[in-house]
């Protein structure tokens, strides 16, 4: 089983910065993917950035040039660094670890992010 654990979210004018945080913990033994999804009001849930076994970086359109995922694999966290935050950046964050080679997926708890003045 794992665990992962956010933190990080809140409330912040348009413009301003925030850092989620998310620890994986268990039973994590092989090569994974960590990174953040997002799900605003009445929308379907969005892959913001992924961070790949291989170091491999995505970002979504939507955030590139604003969002830096970073991770540390020692400990197998994820960070997501927000610049220049747009009200449209506003939901619910949730962390994810996905482990190879089965491809399982965890999930954290969710973290919400509003932005708005």
């Amino acid at each position: 089983q794992v665990q992962l654990v956010e933190s990080g979210g809140g409330l912040v004018q348009p413009g301003g910065s925030l850092t989620l945080s998310c620890a994986a913990s268990g039973s994590i033994f092989s090569a994974n993917d960590m990174g953040w999804y997002r799900q605003a009001p009445e929308k379907e849930r969005e892959l913001v950035a992924r961070f790949g076994s291989r170091g491999l970086i995505y970002y979504a359109n939507s955030v590139r040039g604003r969002f830096t995922i970073s991770r540390e694999n020692g400990k197998n966290a994820v960070y997501l660094q927000m610049n220049s935050l747009k009200p449209e950046d506003t939901a619910v964050y949730y962390c994810y670890i996905m482990l190879y080679p089965s491809q399982r997926t965890y999930w954290g708890q969710g973290t919400q992010v509003t932005v708005s003045s």
